[in-house]
C-alpha cells in the first residue's frame, strides 16, 4: 500500500515527526501514532486494516492515545483530511 512519502498517519491523519513508512514507502517505522494509537506497519499495512482502525477509533469518539500531546486547538475533522483516502 503506497504512502508516497506521506508524513501523516494513514488512520487518523496526524502529522508525524518522521515518515511512518520510511524513505522507500516500504519500511514501516513501527512507531505508535500519538493520536489514534495505530502502529505503523501493523494497523495500516492494508486498506482494510486502515479502515478498520479508523472506524474503531472514530466509534470510540476519537480519543488521543497520548492525551498529553493533544493540541488545545485540535480539530478532528481538519486532521482527518490528511488521512489516507481509501
Amino acid at each position: 500500500m503506497p504512502n508516497d512519502g506521506n508524513p501523516y498517519c494513514r488512520v487518523c491523519g496526524l502529522l508525524q515527526p518522521g515518515l511512518p513508512w520510511g524513505e522507500d514507502d516500504k519500511t514501516p517505522s513501527w512507531d505508535i501514532c500519538d493520536c489514534c494509537g495505530s502502529e505503523f506497519g501493523y494497523h495500516d499495512s492494508t486498506p482494510t486494516g486502515v479502515l478498520r482502525a479508523r472506524n474503531a477509533w472514530i466509534a470510540k469518539g476519537c480519543p488521543w492515545f497520548e492525551e498529553s500531546k493533544r493540541p488545545p486547538d485540535w480539530d478532528m475533522e481538519e486532521q482527518l483530511r490528511h488521512a489516507q483516502h481509501l
